[in-house]
């Protein structure tokens, strides 16, 4: 949604939006591994995949696809209907997962992982600004929490929810729930506020009409 609260076309400045999406995207499930990475708590969605991942045998990539996709189905009943970003929110931020994995060392001295954990949230929070800036509608699970508010539960409520849930399944899962977790909570939306009016595409304002 534009500031006006009008959608943007679907081409309007397609370029620009596409590859924000596309980086945004990237950037988020590297972000999501510089957390797992750091071994000093999850985002709280990965909290759960990677609780899942160890029960399994799959890469925590693969299970966010997973998860995204079983997401997905529940936004049927909340008449939630996706748009290109959600697809490519579902398709792109496992694989980025699985790839960030193969070539980020894995630190072992505190110093470095509480570098990577802060380095998590911080690319996490950009990430946001770019791929809802791109305004090609919301990811599966941003938009069960929209989903839920339109049903009459707060946005705040729904995403409290919603979210202590998926940690407390993925940590009896044997996910990493820890400061970073805690951490993440409370900075992603303060930091993301921050990011998206840096990255927000937004329509050219119309010219105003000269008196005859």
């Amino acid at each position: 949604m534009t500031e006006q609260g009008k959608p943007l076309p679907f081409r309007y400045k397609l370029a620009s939006r596409l590859a924000r999406l596309l980086v945004g995207l990237l950037l988020y499930g590297a972000s999501i591994q510089f957390m797992i990475a750091s071994r000093l708590g999850n985002q709280p969605w990965s909290v759960l995949d990677q609780g899942i991942a160890r029960h399994t045998g799959l890469t925590v990539g693969t299970i966010v696809v997973i998860v995204a996709g079983l997401v997905l189905i529940c936004w049927i009943p909340l008449r939630q209907w996706p748009g290109l970003g959600t697809i490519a929110n579902m398709l792109i931020i496992g694989p980025s997962v699985d790839l960030t994995a193969r070539f980020l060392p894995e630190p072992h001295a505190m110093l470095p992982r509480i570098s990577y954990m802060v380095v998590g949230v911080l690319l996490c929070a950009v990430a946001t600004g770019l791929y809802i800036g791109a305004q090609f509608g919301p990811g599966p699970r941003d938009g069960l929490m929209t989903g839920l508010a339109r049903r009459g539960l707060s946005i705040r409520l729904a995403r409290t929810l919603i979210e202590i849930t998926v940690v407390a399944l993925g940590f009896l899962l044997g996910g990493t729930f820890g400061a970073g977790t805690i951490l993440f909570a409370v900075a992603i939306g303060p930091l993301a506020q921050i990011f998206l009016p840096v990255f927000a595409v937004r329509r050219a304002p119309e010219p105003i009409p000269q008196p005859a």
